[in-house]
C-alpha cells in the first residue's frame, strides 16, 4: 500500500518558484501524479508520470513552467513550479494509482496525500 506525503508548499510572488515533494512510501509499479484544487473549483490534473518516468503528461494551464519527476530508488515525486502565476493558487496534491497506465482524471487515482498549500500573490 502507497502512503503519501507532500512538502514545500508556501507563498510566493508572482514569477517565483517552487519545489514540491512528495515521500511515498511502498512506491512500487504505479502511476503518480499531482492534482491540484482551488476553492470553489474542481479538483484539476497538474501532471502525470508513469512508472519509469519515461511519460509525463501535464496540464496546457502549466506547460513549460512545470516539470514532474520521480527517484524510485528514493521513493520521491517531485514537482518543480516555475515562472509562477496567481492562477496557481491552490491546494496541491500527490496521488498514485496501482497500475502502470497513467489518466489525467482525478478518479482514476485511490491513493492521496494530505495536500500542501501554493499561493503566488501578483
Amino acid at each position: 500500500q502507497v502512503r503519501l506525503v507532500e512538502s514545500g508548499g508556501g507563498s510566493v510572488h508572482a514569477g517565483g518558484s517552487l519545489r514540491l515533494s512528495c515521500a511515498a512510501s511502498g512506491f512500487s509499479n504505479d502511476c503518480m501524479g499531482w492534482f491540484r484544487q482551488a476553492p470553489g473549483k474542481e479538483r484539476e490534473v497538474v501532471a502525470t508520470i508513469n512508472p519509469s518516468g519515461g511519460v509525463r503528461e501535464y496540464a496546457a494551464s502549466v506547460k513549460g513552467r512545470f516539470t514532474i519527476s520521480r527517484d524510485n530508488a528514493r521513493q520521491m515525486l517531485s514537482l518543480q513550479m516555475d515562472s509562477l502565476k496567481p492562477e496557481d493558487t491552490a491546494l496541491y496534491y500527490c496521488a498514485a494509482r496501482s497500475s502502470t497506465l497513467c489518466f489525467s482524471v482525478p478518479e482514476r487515482f485511490t491513493i492521496w496525500g494530505q495536500g500542501t498549500q501554493v499561493t503566488v500573490s501578483s
